[in-house]
């Protein structure tokens, strides 16, 4: 009787063929049978079957179908380029270089990203046979030192930015003379529901600084921040306090060369030229106690810097996926009211973490925050701004 492939009974063997052969065959055949499973997909989960139900993203120009996204996060491209021959948005799944769009018969390109992308907004560009080129049919964000296009990914949260049926506060901009640059610069301030009538009343300031590759609108535009704010004060969760957002000097550098950015030029504009029109042209509560700083990513680093270097400044300390503070760091700073720390879970949630019980341990009132789901992007930080805010200013 022939042996049957897969059993441990062979009866046709030679009178050499040990037991310990047979088992050892065994274990060959469930190796290659493991194999095949996984490479054929049988031996994982099923890649999640895509659902039907794109809608055109928020941040589309009007009027505009695509891009679109869908329930679980994927989104969905078209560009127009019938003389193309390659057609790939940027955005995509990290590190597979994007979405490959595909042709059909009317020249036009089409393709889904291969996997869900988290939640919130992300810039992204078109690159059309090699060339960089933004998306018509979405609106343009200012990130990666240019216009870039932007989409956005439902989030689950996504009601504590929501624009809502509440009193608003106002966002103006400001120019402002910086004799040490020799430049008229630009800043952005909101001001909270009620400013302009209730006109004895005086306000907490916060310093909200981007990062690097935006400027002084990444707050307001791609963060929502001032909608952040509306709807805490509309729930009661804070005092009403102003932001203060301006360019942060980041792009003044190459992307890499950080280590080469010298804080002095920025600190300058900030303390000595911001800060004083700032609290002549608003009702302000011009002191150190009533003023914060904050900052994502590179502005996270320009934070640490200037408050560490001008400790008379500011009350209150937040780093937004920029870094941490140490017990160390922050020996000569003897007013410091709250120290706040943040991250997407993708990132280094352990080193904040950690960072904040060292400085509790040492007597600080420190507090860390993880965006669960997220990495180095604006839903990270948008989150971190609605867990800061109701913090500032106790």
């Amino acid at each position: 009787m022939p042996g049957r492939f897969g059993d441990t009974i062979f009866t046709n063997l030679p009178p050499y063929y040990s037991t310990t052969n047979t088992l050892i065959m065994k274990k060959q055949f469930l190796f290659l049978l493991v194999v095949f499973l996984v490479f054929t997909g049988f031996g994982q989960n099923n890649q999640q079957e895509i659902k039907e139900d794109f809608e055109s993203s928020s941040k589309n120009q009007p009027g505009e179908e695509f891009p679109q996204v869908n329930s679980q996060g994927y989104a969905r491209f078209r560009i127009v380029a019938p003389a193309a021959d390659s057609v790939r948005v940027s955005l995509g799944l990290g590190g597979e270089g994007g979405t490959k769009l595909e042709k059909n018969d009317e020249g036009v390109w089409m393709g889904t990203t291969a996997g869900p992308m988290d939640e919130g907004f992300h810039y992204y560009h078109v690159d059309v046979d090699g060339g960089k080129f933004n998306d018509p049919g979405a609106k343009n964000y200012y990130g990666s030192v240019r216009w870039e296009s932007g989409i956005e990914i439902s989030a689950h949260d996504q009601e504590f930015y929501a624009l809502k049926d509440v009193l608003h506060g106002n966002v103006q901009q400001i120019l402002f003379l910086s004799e040490s640059t020799n430049t008229s610069r630009r800043a952005f301030v909101y001001t909270p529901p009620g400013y302009n009538e209730n006109r004895d009343k005086e306000y907490p300031v916060l310093y909200l600084q981007h990062g690097w590759g935006e400027d002084e609108t990444a707050w307001s535009s791609q963060g929502h921040a001032n909608l952040i704010m509306d709807n805490l004060i509309a729930e009661g969760k804070i005092e009403p306090f102003l932001i203060v957002m301006t360019y942060g000097m980041t792009n003044e550098i190459k992307w890499g060369g950080i280590r080469d950015f010298d804080i002095k030029h920025f600190q300058t504009v900030l303390v000595e030229e911001l800060i004083p029109y700032v609290d002549s042209n608003f009702r302000t509560k011009a002191n150190e106690e009533h003023r914060a700083m904050a900052g994502l990513s590179m502005g996270g680093m320009e934070t640490k810097m200037i408050t560490l270097n001008k400790p008379d400044v500011f009350s209150y300390y937040a780093l937004l996926s920029g870094g941490t503070y140490s017990p160390e760091d922050l020996k000569d700073q003897k007013d410091v009211k709250l120290v706040f720390i943040s991250c997407g879970s993708k990132e280094r949630p352990e080193a904040v973490k950690k960072a904040v019980e060292d400085l509790e341990s040492a007597g600080y009132n420190a507090v860390s925050y993880v965006s669960e789901g997220t990495a180095h992007e604006f839903q990270t930080w948008r989150r971190s701004l609605h867990e800061m805010a109701p913090l500032l200013f106790k």
